[in-house]
Formats: C-alpha cells, structure tokens, sequence
C-alpha cells in the first residue's frame, strides 16, 4: 500500500468560498516561488465568487478534486492491488450521492470538460466516474510512499487544450505535499490557473457549494 507522505514545499494562502461571501478581492499576480521542481504554486489569487463558472467557462484550469466521502471503517491495510476495492477504503453512500451532484452542477453550469485523470484507487475512480461519467487511471495522482509529486505538478501545470478545462480526481496528501495546508476536505476542489514553469490556485470550492455557482450565474 502507499502511506500518506507530507513534504513541506512552499505555502499557498488557499481562498475558501463562504456561505455569505458574496464578493472577493482581484487575483494578485505574484512573483513565482524559487524551487527546484519543474514547477512551482504562486502565491494564490482570488476569482470572485460570482465569476467562477464563467471563468470556467471559457476554459484553461486545472480543478483538482480530492475524492468525496469515504467508509473510515475500511482501510487500505489489505490492498493487493489498485482494482482490489473489497481491501480499500470506498466512497460512502453519502459520497456517492456527492459525486453525482457534483457531476450535475458541472453539466448544468456548462463548463468545458476536457482530459478527466484521476488516481487508480477505487474511492478516486469512483468519485471521476460518478461525476464525470469516464476517467483515465494515473498513477502519478496517487499517494507516494516516497513523497515524490513531480508528476502531479506536471500534470497541474502543463497548458490545458484551448477551450476546456482538466478535471483530476485524487487524494488530499498528494495536494497538500505540493501546495501546502490547509488539507483540501473530501470532495473539495483547488481551481487552479497552470503555468509554464508556475502555478496558481485561484479558487477552492467545498462540494456543497457548487450549488451556489449555479445560483450565482
């Protein structure tokens, strides 16, 4: 199995979106962080709440989902392999249900899908095909034993097709290693602008509160 690994690497200030916020300030354009890594997150900006969906919209973002609720009664103690789901921890029914409602907004909203990459757990899998109705396995998505991210950050930051957006369904350690805390709950999402050599989260979205996207358009 592979054990959550944390590894500090530079700090991003994450923004939440609050029930009642109804405005939020301007996204700052920063200067990259030094790193050794391929790449490297910027000090976060801010896309006001009420225009998410039409930035999304017009494409060019990564949003990076941590899977939804999961079975804490289960572990991946006795996994054999990234399709042995009866020896992983699973999505719970309440999770489930999440991934759909995701999925609904999503489509509702219109926002462009392009790849959908998720990692091979079954509770990551799930969670993409609920939502999305396909998904492609990536390992690099996964939790790493040895804490190496750098594929990860290469998928996060690599240009996204002209038009759409890349969805990826993974873990909240692999997000925290590489962007820092605060830890992304199950089911929430970083929306992230990519970069050559930078990257930068703009906008994190708990699950329950793409049903305010919808109200906001």
């Amino acid at each position: 199995m592979h054990k959550p690994s944390v590894v500090s690497f530079s700090l991003v200030v994450a923004v939440y979106m609050s029930c009642n916020a109804a405005t939020a300030s301007t996204t700052q354009t920063q200067p990259a962080i030094a790193s050794q890594s391929s790449s490297a997150p910027q000090s976060a900006g801010t896309i006001p709440t009420g225009q998410i969906a039409e930035a999304l919209r017009r494409g060019g973002y990564v949003i990076y989902f941590r899977h939804t609720a999961t079975d804490f009664s289960k572990s991946d103690a006795g996994m054999q392999g990234y399709d042995d789901c009866a020896n992983q921890r699973m999505l719970s029914e309440e999770g489930r249900a999440d991934a759909r409602t995701i999925g609904e907004h999503i489509r509702s909203l219109r926002l462009p899908i392009g790849d959908v990459l998720a990692s091979p757990y079954c509770r990551t899998m799930e969670t993409a095909q609920l939502a999305f109705k396909r998904a492609e396995p990536r390992t690099e998505i996964r939790e790493s034993e040895g804490g190496d991210y750098a594929g990860l950050k290469r998928l996060i930051s690599m240009p996204v097709v002209a038009g759409t957006n890349r969805w990826i369904v993974g873990h909240g350690t692999p997000f925290r290693s590489i962007a820092g805390p605060p830890h992304l709950a199950e089911g929430e999402a970083a929306v992230i602008k990519p970069g050559e050599t930078t990257w930068t989260v703009v906008a994190r979205i708990p699950h329950e509160k793409w049903a305010t996207l919808e109200r906001r358009r």
